[in-house]
This record gives C-alpha cells, sequence and structure tokens, in this order.
C-alpha cells in the first residue's frame, strides 16, 4: 500500500533534527508541502536543505502562542492550507527523582510538553483546521503509559498528551482527527544520555532485539497522517519494539 499526501500541507514541530526530521522527510517524500519548525533558525534552514520537495521553515518556541500564530500565517502565505499538524517538539531538562526536580525545569517541561501541544492545535484549529478539518499527530511516549526512573516528570508530561489527544479527539471532531505516537526509546540526540550508556542492555530486553530509528517513527506518522487511517481518532499508537509487553514493562 502506497500511502501519498499530495495536496496536502503540513506543520512539524521540532523539525530540525531527529524524529521531527523524519516525520517532515517521509510526508515531502509522500508529497506533502512540510513546513518544519524550532528554535534555531540555523539548524532549520540545514535541515529543510536536505528534504526532498517543497519544504519550508519558521523558527518558533513550541511554548510560545504567537510564535504558533506567526508559524500558522506563514504556512497559509506560503501554501494556503494547515491539513496536518505534528507537536513534535520536546524538552527534558532535568534527569533525577522527580521529588528532587526544580520548579524551573517542571515548567519548561510543562511548557513545552504538554502546553505546546495545546498552543499549536488551537493555533491550527482557529487558523484553519475548524472550516475546513484536518489531522493532528502528537508525538507522547512509552513513558506517559508505564514509570521509568530518572525522567519522571517528563513522562507525566506526556501521560498528559495521551490523554489530550483523547479529549481533543473528541472535541474536534469530525472535522479533526487527533492521534497520538508512544515512541519507545529511539536513537537520536534527544535521547542519547539514555541509548549511549544503556542501549545494548535495554535492547537485549526488547522482543525485536533493537533500540528505534526516527524512520520507525516516521512511517506511522505517514500513516496516520494519510486517508489510510480515515477512521481512526483519539489513538495512541505504541512503537517500542516491544518494551511494553518486555518483562520490564517499559525502558528499564
Amino acid at each position: 500500500m502506497e500511502l501519498r499526501l499530495d495536496g496536502k500541507v503540513a506543520i512539524v514541530t521540532g523539525g530540525s533534527r531527529g524524529i521531527g526530521e523524519a516525520i517532515a522527510t517521509y510526508f515531502a517524500e509522500a508529497g506533502a508541502k512540510v513546513m518544519i519548525t524550532s528554535r534555531k533558525p540555523d539548524a532549520l534552514a540545514e535541515a529543510a536543505k536536505k528534504m526532498p520537495g517543497d519544504v519550508s521553515w519558521f523558527a518558533a518556541n513550541a511554548g510560545d502562542p504567537e510564535g504558533a500564530d506567526a508559524c500558522m500565517s506563514e504556512t497559509l502565505d506560503r501554501h494556503g492550507a494547515i491539513d496536518i499538524l505534528v507537536n513534535n517538539a520536546a524538552a527534558n531538562p532535568y534527569f533525577g527523582p522527580m521529588i528532587g526536580i526544580d520548579l524551573g525545569a517542571a515548567d519548561k517541561t510543562v511548557q513545552v510538553n504538554q502546553r505546546g501541544v495545546l498552543v499549536w492545535a488551537a493555533a491550527a484549529w482557529k487558523a484553519y483546521m475548524h472550516e475546513n478539518g484536518g489531522n493532528v499527530i502528537n508525538l507522547a511516549s512509552i513513558g506517559g503509559l508505564s514509570v521509568e526512573p530518572g525522567i519522571g516528570y517528563y513522562n507525566v508530561t506526556k501521560a498528559a498528551v495521551i490523554h489530550m489527544t483523547r479529549q481533543l479527539a473528541a472535541e474536534l471532531g469530525p472535522r479533526v482527527r487527533v492521534n497520538a505516537i508512544a515512541p519507545g526509546l529511539v536513537k537520536t540526540y534527544f535521547a542519547k544520555a539514555l541509548w549511549e550508556p544503556f542501549g545494548d542492555a535495554i535492547a537485549s530486553k526488547l522482543p525485536l532485539k533493537r533500540l528505534g530509528e526516527p524512520d520507525d517513527i516516521a512511517k506511522v506518522a505517514l500513516f496516520l497522517a494519510s486517508e489510510a487511517s480515515a477512521w481512526i481518532t483519539g489513538q495512541t499508537v505504541v512503537v517500542d519494539g516491544g518494551a511494553m509487553v518486555s518483562e520490564s514493562g517499559g525502558l528499564f
């Protein structure tokens, strides 16, 4: 089955590297016009150069409502539509017991991971999707479904993303579909602190015996963005190499 996005326009937050870059690349290869966004203009420009098709970029912070609105306006000016929004941007400024987290780090985690999803979904809805329909895909984590050491508060925000996905799907249907992807440990720069020291040990416990690659997540995002998933909304697709069915029931 060939999954195509011809004639569609997509925005991908956190689109300059890792999972976001892979998703944007797959969307562009499938025929979509893509707007990638993140905080750093240089990284966005470099990523856009490497992608096929019609890919543009706009620098904005995922937790900033004004930046989200400006990105929507720029996308409409350039491409005339906002059919797909991928909320991929994330932050994790703290590693350690949740009870010891600095409140500033906690607030930043919520601002990007949790509030950012709401901010960008609301911006897309107001700018285009309330009249024309659309498709929102949120990046959660298997941490939002399990308990893990070190990244507990990050996982709290990802649990919120999973519930927000269900709530938004109920509120925005039938015009807009809203789904989430919950990756396991994927070999990205963002997750380097986990997979570099612990990757081999974690992979050995997985039924599929390897860690994820950004392409593993991008393929599922393409399915959810396409008409092949037209009767799916409010769901979280776990893509974890079997971590949730391993003996540990998670990464560790």
